[in-house]
């Protein structure tokens, strides 16, 4: 996929849970409801413009009209050096990313199958455990971001969520979005005193099989860092792709606080 094709799949995972207005030179993402949700929160540049700060004036204009802190996603930064620097200026933090791009070879590795381990769909009745485990997850922005996220996303129809049990006890969940012809992998959590049993790969695995099943042309994922990158490739996932990009912010943490 290339750039725009990336773009064009994580849009349509953004706008599930937050509005978007596209401008003449990129576009602004917002929930009023979560103005502390970075993701739901940003204006997103993929192309150089003529007038960096009249761009900069429209964007800190429209949140700060909402109470929300202006930040930038900026993609092709060779040919965003004029707007990075007008931003620098506007004292914007600033920072660059990289986000690997990963799709699934549809090959299943051979995962011994764990007779302690049960993995089901996410219902009105285990909402509140696949919850918990979601909101105790500090890099998903722990429960202030994540329990309204999590409703909001139990209740579109491009998401499937997934709760794995070990030995009846509630503790890792994922999800899949699905567009067109297209699924991404996300929200994969462990709650800390059950990791490193390789409950995550039985989990992905199961997630595998069942886009198998649907016929999905590809399925992505989109890891925060290197490490968890990694993670991915012991289950089939290949980096397509290192997405470079920038992130400027005026006010509150940078992702990669975030992040760590």
């Amino acid at each position: 996929m290339m750039l725009q094709d990336i773009i064009k799949l994580n849009f349509a995972y953004l706008e599930s849970f937050t509005k978007r207005t596209d401008t003449a030179w990129g576009s602004l993402f917002c929930n009023e409801s979560q103005p502390t949700y970075y993701d739901a929160n940003h204006a997103h540049i993929s192309e150089a413009s003529a007038n960096s700060q009249l761009i900069i004036d429209e964007v800190v204009r429209y949140y700060e009209t909402k109470k929300i802190i202006p930040r930038f996603y900026l993609y092709d930064l060779e040919n965003q050096r004029d707007l990075i620097s007008t931003l620098t200026l506007n004292n914007f933090g600033y920072e660059e990313l990289i986000s690997p791009v990963q799709l699934w070879d549809k090959k299943m590795l051979k995962i011994e199958k764990n007779e302690r381990v049960v993995i089901e769909l996410v219902t009105k009745n285990n909402y509140i455990e696949a919850l918990n485990i979601e909101c105790s997850i500090k890099e998903f922005g722990g429960k202030a971001v994540r329990e309204k996220a999590f409703e909001q996303e139990f209740d579109h129809p491009s998401f499937v969520h997934y709760l794995l049990r070990y030995n009846g006890i509630a503790c890792a969940t994922a999800c899949i979005f699905f567009q067109d012809n297209q699924a991404r992998l996300e929200s994969v959590a462990t709650l800390e005193e059950f990791r490193g049993r390789g409950l995550i790969g039985e989990l992905i695995q199961y997630i595998q099989m069942e886009v198998a099943k649907k016929g999905i042309e590809n399925l992505w994922v989109f890891p925060i860092n290197e490490k968890i990158e990694k993670v991915y490739q012991k289950y089939g996932f290949h980096t397509v792709v290192k997405l470079k990009m920038g992130h400027a912010f005026l006010g509150g943490r940078s992702i990669k606080e975030i992040q760590s």
